[in-house]
C-alpha cells in the first residue's frame, strides 16, 4: 500500500525529548492514525525513531527533514520506513531506492514535479502547500500531469484539509496540528489521542 493511502493525515512531528516518543507514537496508534513523519530537525531525532521503531512497530514510521543520502541511510538505519525531504534531487531519490524505502520527495512548481516523473517518482509532497498556491493550484495539475498524486504540507491545516482531500490527486495531507508542542511538552497525550481521532475521520 503506498505511503499516501494510509491515513488523510500524516503528522509531521518534531521532538526534543526521546522520552516522548513512544507515547505519542501510541496516542497517535490509538486515535487511529497508524503513520507518522518525524523530522530529522533535533540532535535526537535518531533516537526517537529507534525507540518507536523498537517498541511500536505497529505504526508506519517515516523520517522527515531528510535533505541528504546520508540522512536517507542514518533514518532508515534508525527504523524508518519511508523518508520525506523538502526538495527533489537525483541523489535522493538514488539514496531511497538504494535503502530500499518509498521516498516524498518535495516539489512546489510544475517543472520540479515534471523533473521527478522523469525520476521515476510519481508520488510527491507538495511543499509549502498553502505558500506555494494551495489548493487550487494542485487542482490545476491534475488534467495536464495525471499520473501525479501528491500530499501536501505546510500550512495545512484542520479547517482547510478537507478542500485538498476532495481533489482526486491527493491521497493525503501533512499537518503538525495532531502534535502540538504544548500537549508534547505537557505529556497531554490524551489530547494527541483526540486529535488524531478527528484527523481519521478526515474526508474531502
Amino acid at each position: 500500500m503506498s505511503v499516501l493511502d494510509l491515513s488523510p493525515v500524516i503528522p509531521v512531528v518534531v521532538l526534543d525529548d526521546p522520552d516522548r516518543a513512544v507515547p505519542l507514537a501510541r496516542a497517535l496508534l490509538a486515535g487511529g492514525v497508524g503513520v507518522l513523519e518525524l523530522t530529522l530537525r533535533t540532535p535526537t531525532a535518531l533516537e526517537s525513531l529507534r525507540r518507536i521503531a523498537a517498541e511500536v512497530p505497529d505504526v508506519h514510521l517515516g523520517a522527515g527533514t531528510c535533505v541528504r543520502p546520508a540522512d536517507v541511510h542514518a533514518a532508515v538505519g534508525a527504523g524508518a520506513r519511508f523518508v520525506v525531504s523538502p526538495g527533489t534531487t537525483p541523489s535522493l531519490v538514488a539514496a531511497a531506492r538504494d535503502a530500499g524505502v518509498p521516498l516524498l520527495p518535495g516539489v512546489a512548481t510544475v517543472s520540479e514535479a515534471l523533473q521527478a516523473l522523469e525520476m521515476g517518482v510519481s508520488e510527491l509532497k507538495f511543499f509549502p502547500a498553502e505558500q506555494s498556491g494551495g489548493a487550487a493550484f494542485l487542482a490545476a495539475l491534475r488534467s495536464p500531469l495525471p499520473g501525479l498524486r501528491f500530499c501536501p504540507t505546510g500550512g495545512v491545516t484542520a479547517a482547510n484539509a478537507p478542500d485538498y482531500l476532495a481533489l482526486g490527486n491527493v491521497g493525503c495531507v501533512g499537518g503538525s496540528w495532531l502534535t502540538p508542542d504544548d500537549a508534547v511538552r505537557a505529556g497531554d497525550f490524551d489530547r494527541v489521542r483526540d486529535l488524531a481521532a478527528a484527523a481519521a475521520g478526515l474526508r474531502g
